[in-house]
């Protein structure tokens, strides 16, 4: 029988300089290209309890923050920054000493995990600190023999139900994990039954919004899954590589083989069945690659401490920094942006190619909607193919009236009915050219710069004559992806 795993210094210098570096680096590059499309649909999302395809939160703070890009994200470089120094948290909490703290907070700093998500605002961009957080929690609990922690970590995940309800598989995987390796006592414990019974009750609301709504979030889950689940499928297995870098999956395998097999971490062993769940459900689901990538942070912090002062050797850092230097190029607005359309970022980085190009859509949706004349735009909006366009449009082209059938916007916006003129926005032009009598193109989008993202080329059609009424026309325009 072993004792308590002993709890070493805090590495304090070297993790609140690598988390103060993230923030410095995302702050100083924020305002670099644009908005991300993400984030031009957050600030157009009226208040509200939820929203088909997303929990309510982030297009909360995305309106109340403002159209300033650097205030935007600031939730996101804040969350990065935490996610740091939580990252070595959990490398002290389970024994790691100075060196390995040092060098999990350095090398998690230069992750495309960190600065992707820590870039953008998304939804996502929170789970980056709640999910390391709730293991913190559930890892001191058990470590340190302070079981009222998982009251906190269950208040913790009720929380973090309102920027993504993904978390509920992670509170799953626990409990999966709890009933096959134990310690099975815990499934007793009326700590860790508050914990379940606190985060259920702080997500209530969500709960009733889903319930009262038919479940929109299953329906959000099978579009993508239809969409997306013959390349999720594979891609997901790349995407455990490369989020946190080839570099460092040494690291992040050695914390999930050290619980398995280390004695003194038993009593946290549950968290290798949660990672396991986490990544079954992303297979399955086939909805979206990255969901795994929030539990690979923390087995990151604990494989640090898996390997211990071999850390220390320059080895270790010079691949570090190599791999920092990688992602930095991939995931930040480093490149001028004339450049980057000659290179392969787009093609690497959807979210860098996501930030290019939506003023000039603007400006070109703009001057079509002006080609109209003035007494058919009485009864004319603009129709965008995705939430995107719509987005950059109400930002940037404020005085056009602005509908899309994408997701939360199909029950936000609607054409009036007694709309006749339509002008269209995006590749979808194919699909609604039978629902008007005539449609003409009159314009394609470019950003200027080159780069291959999903509007460059679309077309911009002037359509007149809807063949049906509006109340038979808009629910077949409705898509959830």
């Amino acid at each position: 029988m072993t004792g308590p795993v002993p709890l070493p210094p805090l590495a304090r210098g070297p993790v609140l300089a690598a988390a103060a570096t993230v923030a410095a680096v995302l702050t100083a590059l924020s305002t670099r290209y644009g908005y991300h499309r993400d984030e031009l649909y957050f600030r157009m999302l009226d208040p509200a309890w939820g929203y088909v395809d997303q929990p309510p939160l982030v297009p909360w703070l995305a309106r109340t923050l403002g159209d300033e890009v650097w205030l935007l994200r600031l939730p996101a470089t804040a969350c990065a920054a935490t996610s740091v120094v939580l990252v070595a948290l959990l490398c002290r909490e389970v024994g790691g000493g100075r060196t390995p703290q040092a060098f999990v907070a350095w090398a998690y700093a230069g992750t495309t995990a960190c600065l992707d998500f820590g870039h953008v605002l998304l939804t996502s961009s929170l789970d980056l600190v709640l999910w390391p957080l709730v293991v913190w929690l559930v890892v001191r609990a058990e470590l340190r023999g302070r079981p009222r922690l998982w009251l906190v970590a269950g208040l913790v995940a009720g929380l973090a139900s309102y920027a993504h309800l993904l978390v509920a598989v992670l509170l799953a995987g626990i409990a999966l994990g709890l009933l096959l390796v134990g310690p099975r006592s815990r499934l007793l414990d009326l700590r860790v039954l508050g914990g379940g019974v606190l985060a259920l009750l702080v997500a209530l609301p969500n709960v009733v919004y889903q319930a009262t709504h038919d479940w929109p979030q299953l329906a959000m889950g099978d579009a993508l899954a239809e969409n997306n689940a013959g390349e999720v499928r594979w891609f997901m297995w790349v995407f455990l590589v490369i989020v946190l870098g080839p570099v460092l999956v040494p690291v992040w395998w050695s914390g999930l083989v050290g619980l398995w097999r280390r004695e003194e971490w038993r009593p946290v062993r549950f968290l290798v069945p949660a990672s396991a769940l986490v990544v079954v459900f992303t297979f399955v689901g086939g909805s979206q690659p990255h969901y795994p990538t929030f539990v690979l942070v923390a087995l990151l912090g604990i494989g640090a401490a898996a390997l211990g002062d071999r850390l220390g050797r320059p080895g270790w850092w010079v691949a570090a920094a190599l791999n920092a230097a990688v992602a930095a190029v991939i995931s930040l607005p480093l490149l001028p942006l004339g450049l980057v359309g000659r290179t392969p970022v787009p093609d690497l980085n959807l979210l860098i190619a996501d930030q290019v190009g939506w003023p000039a859509y603007g400006a070109q949706v703009q001057a079509a909607w002006e080609s109209v004349p003035a007494e058919e735009r009485e009864h004319a909006v603009v129709m965008t193919g995705n939430y995107g366009e719509a987005g950059a449009l109400d930002r940037f082209a404020a005085d056009i009236p602005v509908v899309s059938g994408q997701n939360a916007l199909h029950d936000q916006t609607r054409p009036p009915d007694d709309t006749t003129v339509v002008v269209t926005v995006g590749w979808f032009l194919e699909d609604v050219r039978r629902l008007f009598a005539s449609c003409e193109v009159v314009d394609e989008l470019d950003n200027g710069v080159d780069v291959a993202n999903e509007e460059q080329g679309a077309p911009v059609a002037v359509c007149r004559g809807p063949v049906q009424p509006w109340s038979v026309l808009w629910p077949r325009l409705r898509h959830l992806d």
